[in-house]
């Protein structure tokens, strides 16, 4: 048994008991849209701190518990917040949780984030579907020894986000009259925004969205075996595409605004195949 793969199972044991059932999905809510759960009934909740050989979410607006739900009659997991490695963890700690969802059960898992476009075609309040991302300015979740358990060793990258579960939410957003962008995610290491000669580099190279997030999360699922989907919710231009320096506090804000758009075509995702 592999080092890390030891570490999932004790992790799942220490509160496998309390989980009600095996949820059919998994959604990780990015920055400024946790309020999706607010109204939603919930069946079990738990911090990832209270979780053994779990990493401790220390941005406050990522709250880092696992929400057992029912959404449209399915069984949901919703992770609340996500590790990031700015916060001092490695690839592989923060990709726990992700990893975690295989000993669960879980099948199909769609991650969102709040993100920066660094293309001048795109507004804040902007929904994007990721149809692929850029990994290689971050280390690899899967360096180390490989976890034989959840995958092989060189996980084949060709279709990483599901073209069927991209149907289901093209559907929903068709259903609820929303615009979708479709483009390419890219993530950095953080916690600094871009410079603007970053944001340049990135424009260059065909980026469309980028964070913080969710690409190492992404291979980790892959890699497990899991279906996954990605959306980004555009909350502000890249550094010098407008005069406005970059705050946490206005990424939120500007999340927060489109909830109500963000949580109908998530639910009416839900209505789907997926």
């Amino acid at each position: 048994m592999s080092k890390e793969y030891k570490l999932l199972k004790e992790a799942y044991d220490s509160f496998k008991k309390k989980i009600p059932y095996v949820p059919e999905i998994a959604i990780t809510l990015g920055s400024g849209l946790g309020d999706f759960v607010n109204n939603l009934k919930i069946d079990f909740a738990i911090d990832y701190a209270k979780i053994k050989n779990f990493p401790k979410a220390t941005n406050s607006s990522h709250k880092g518990r696992f929400i057992f739900t029912k959404i449209n009659g399915k069984k949901v997991l919703i992770m609340q917040g996500r590790i990031h490695m700015y916060e001092g963890y490695s690839a592989a700690e923060a990709v726990r949780p992700v990893r975690l969802l295989s000993l669960m059960g879980v099948k199909k898992l769609i991650v969102t984030n709040a993100a920066g476009t660094p293309n001048k075609n795109y507004r804040p309040g902007d929904i994007m579907i990721i149809r692929d991302h850029i990994s290689f300015f971050i280390p690899n979740p899967l360096l180390g020894e490989n976890v034989e358990e959840l995958g092989t060793r060189f996980p084949d990258m060709t279709d990483v986000y599901d073209n069927d579960m991209i149907k289901d939410i093209k559907k929903s957003a068709a259903k609820n009259k929303i615009k979708l962008k479709e483009g390419v995610y890219c993530q950095l290491m953080g916690p600094s925004y871009e410079t603007k000669e970053e944001i340049k580099l990135l424009t260059k190279l065909g980026v469309d969205a980028v964070g913080m997030s969710t690409v190492i999360e992404v291979i980790a699922a892959h890699h497990a075996g899991l279906k996954v989907a990605g959306i980004s919710v555009i909350t502000n231009m890249g550094t010098g595409l407008s005069k406005k320096k970059l705050s946490d506090d206005d990424v939120r804000e500007t999340a927060s605004k489109i909830s109500s758009k963000f949580e109908k075509l998530l639910k009416g995702t839900l209505e789907g195949e997926i």
